[in-house]
């Protein structure tokens, strides 16, 4: 691995691109827990040190795929993210709850799932209008007093929300979706966290596989691929979308590198605090990601992909009308 960053001020060196692994759990088509704990335990075995999970990734699926992943020595080699806050509505969109009481609930549950007894890096999912961030904040630094929890975080939370809840406990990390083609939301959240020394976690840095070589045939989408229902997927925002990645495809070549890379290799020049998560549950994918860290942009490099696809420029909203009323508040 070739670079290395801290998250938060305080916390552990990880590799600068780690594994988001909501994919090992049919959000983008069927998944397979045996081949997913084999991959798991592969990326692992390649260097990846910075594993991302959720209690929503299957409804905890996800996390007891990972506990099972990690056994025979590989939990001491990586450091083990995963969430709380989202909440099951059988036939409906997800709840959300950030109440002290089931900060506490969900925190034993997922502990139980990944069969440890502390979680490094524990985020509040989505932030709960209803129920103050302090409050919220205040039941997760409990966890860490209790040493079941070592460093605290909060995704699509805006600004004045995250200083909130530093004032509480220091925030360790920051995460939102963050790409070519979705910057808005990293550019003016990173005004405030590159302040407080917090992280920035950026989810979804390949666009949801826009942003790569290989996309998704959207009149044939594997059973579960929830891609269809995005926005950015959808009509003339895909086809937008896609020409902005066809210019891209040129600098790519010069470079020697994918498109992929390319873009892997654009977020982490936006700064040290910056720790791209891509997902996937392709080793040769995997490769291919973690090669954007051997890939150098120099700043004309930067100027010209900045001018191909300046921030705003995508079509589509990051997810579909419901989703979009659960971020970024």
């Amino acid at each position: 691995m070739a670079q290395k960053r801290r998250i938060g001020e305080s916390g552990p060196e990880v590799a600068a691109i780690g594994l988001g692994c909501m994919s090992l759990s049919g959000v983008y088509g069927p998944s397979d827990d045996h081949a997913g704990v084999a991959f798991i335990q592969q990326a692992v075995d390649l260097g990846v040190d910075h594993l991302d999970s959720s209690d929503m990734y299957g409804w905890g699926q996800n996390e007891d795929l990972l506990g099972r992943a990690l056994k025979g020595g590989r939990r001491d080699k990586v450091v083990l993210a995963t969430k709380f806050g989202q909440t099951q509505q059988p036939g409906g969109a997800n709840g959300v709850n950030g109440r002290p009481e089931y900060v506490r609930q969900a925190c034993e549950a997922s502990l139980k799932r990944l069969g440890l007894d502390h979680i490094d890096l524990y985020y509040q999912h989505r932030v709960d209008p209803d129920v103050p961030v302090e409050d919220t904040v205040g039941a997760m630094a409990r966890l860490v007093e209790q040493g079941k929890v070592r460093h605290l975080g909060l995704c699509e939370a805006k600004p004045e929300r995250i200083v909130a809840a530093h004032k509480v406990h220091p925030i360790a990390a920051v995460q939102s979706e963050y790409s070519l083609l979705y910057p808005e939301i990293g550019i003016e959240t990173r005004k405030v966290t590159r302040d407080l020394g917090i992280s920035y976690v950026a989810y979804a840095p390949l666009g949801r596989s826009l942003l790569a070589d290989v996309v998704p045939d959207l009149n044939n989408l594997a059973a579960g691929d929830t891609r269809g229902r995005h926005p950015r997927f959808q009509g003339e925002n895909f086809a937008k979308n896609r020409r902005y990645v066809e210019v891209l495809e040129a600098i790519a070549a010069d470079k020697r590198c994918t498109v992929a890379q390319l873009c892997l290799a654009w977020l982490l020049a936006q700064g040290d605090d910056v720790l791209p998560i891509p997902g996937t549950k392709s080793l040769d994918r995997l490769k291919e990601n973690l090669g954007a860290m051997e890939t150098a942009l120099s700043q004309p490099e930067l100027d010209a992909i900045a001018e191909i696809i300046p921030a705003g420029a995508a079509a589509g909203t990051r997810y579909p009308e419901g989703g979009m009323k659960g971020v970024f508040i």
